[in-house]
């Protein structure tokens, strides 16, 4: 397994990771749970209307952090929308319940992928291990 297959595991295996961006001066967290590995790039979906396509139009730099059993990971970089249709129908593929808000058609649909990313595996008992993508 790839170092960059097993940032995308430990997002699918959480379900849930907190995307932090910032609006001006203040950062904005929400939860999302969408991942994706396509072409050796890895994705994130959200909608075009949404404040947070907003913000990373402006500051493309975000971070996001989720936890599981104990261990925690934060990805560092830049995300870069790509409006490859192929991407996002794989990204329907593999979350078939995004179906029913998006489709690669709409005009609505984002993809994003990490640019110059740093991954990093924490826990309390274990040194961290940092990875970059």
């Amino acid at each position: 397994m790839t170092d960059i297959e097993r940032v995308c595991q430990f997002l699918d295996e959480a379900q849930t990771y907190y995307l932090a961006t910032v609006e001006g001066d203040q950062p904005r967290v929400r939860p999302f749970g969408t991942a994706l590995i396509y072409d050796g790039k890895l994705y994130i979906q959200t909608g075009k209307v949404k404040p947070v396509s907003k913000q990373l139009a402006v500051n493309p730099k975000a971070e996001i952090c989720a936890f599981k059993g104990g261990k925690w990971i934060r990805i560092a970089g830049e995300l870069i929308n790509d409006d490859n249709r192929d991407v996002m129908v794989a990204m329907l593929e593999k979350m078939p319940s995004l179906k029913a808000m998006y489709s690669p058609d709409d005009g609505n649909m984002q993809m994003l992928y990490f640019k110059d990313a740093t991954a990093t595996f924490s826990s309390f008992t274990e040194a961290p291990e940092t990875i970059r993508f």
